[in-house]
């Protein structure tokens, strides 16, 4: 797969117009699915289903839990894609590749894009289970080098030195607190740390985070959220808190990804009863109002 440049445009431009080959659909949101909460895809009606593998130039999902699927369909009154997964940096791909789906969805009209995630919780105050609404976020890898926009800017899609004070949507961010609160939900609210795995962080890298003021920890998300802000699309993130990071050295506690996606599991039904909410009321919030 092209890494950048005209030729990713053209690849997306491509993949975008052979999925609308397979729906009357003409979808404004978009909702990414993270490590164990796959049974949320069951939010759309009348769903039309595609392999990613029949989709020109994706990715494959290797990651557990994630089934590797683009849904079509709807929700009450909006038009939404899932994808069943998503693809890391841990899995051997680059930034770009891993990002090549958010823009196939830009390309096919999304303005809205939804982000769920598995994170290990660093805040003391969280415990497994709540849900996090992601304000701001930390990345690593960017900061190494590992950026998604590296490479010649694709005009087409978005400037070339994009601003990320707002990266998650004030105004969905308001939408999402007062779902909770007519749903009854806690939404805890926080930083998240993008790292690049594969493996969990020692308990001097966690003490670290904490200092840096860090609330979660994950291995996605970030990179998404900067190519669809690139684009101009307005993200909402939601990180699970799937299990508690351990600071102590001496502890013989120890995360594995068999509890992660299990921890997401039991988050399923808050979700559920959250996210319709937020998707009916989309059309109120005006396409595109946030750059």
């Amino acid at each position: 797969m092209p890494v950048a440049g005209a030729s990713d445009f053209r690849t997306a431009q491509e993949a975008a117009n052979f999925l609308r080959t397979l729906t009357p659909h003409q979808p404004r949101a978009a909702l990414v699915l993270g490590s164990g909460l796959d049974n949320l895809s069951h939010l759309l009606q009348d769903p039309q289903t595609v392999a990613y593998s029949d989709i020109p130039y994706f990715p494959s999902s290797t990651a557990p839990g994630h089934k590797g699927e683009l849904m079509m369909g709807q929700v009450d009154n909006v038009h939404l894609v899932i994808l069943r997964g998503r693809f890391h940096l841990y899995e051997g791909y680059t930034s770009q590749e891993i990002t090549f789906p958010i823009r196939v969805l830009r390309c096919l009209g999304i303005s809205v894009l939804v982000l769920t995630n598995a994170a290990g919780g660093l805040n003391p105050a969280f415990n497994v289970g709540d849900i996090m609404l992601i304000r701001d976020h930390i990345s690593f890898p960017g900061m190494a080098g590992l950026n998604p926009l590296r490479g010649t800017n694709i005009d087409e899609l978005g400037e070339r030195f994009p601003a990320l004070n707002q990266a998650y949507s004030p105004r969905l961010r308001a939408l999402a607190l007062q779902q909770a609160r007519k749903q009854h939900l806690v939404l805890q609210q926080g930083i998240y740390v993008h790292v690049a795995g594969p493996n969990f962080e020692t308990p001097a890298e966690i003490r670290m985070l904490r200092l840096l003021g860090a609330d979660a920890v994950g291995m996605s998300t970030v990179p998404e959220t900067i190519v669809a802000r690139h684009a101009g699309m307005e993200v909402l993130a939601m990180s699970t808190i799937t299990n508690l990071c351990v600071d102590d050295d001496a502890s013989a506690e120890r995360p594995d990804s068999d509890e992660v996606i299990v921890a997401a599991g039991q988050a399923e039904q808050a979700y559920l009863s959250l996210l319709p909410g937020i998707l009916s009321h989309l059309n109120s919030v005006p396409p595109g109002s946030q750059h």
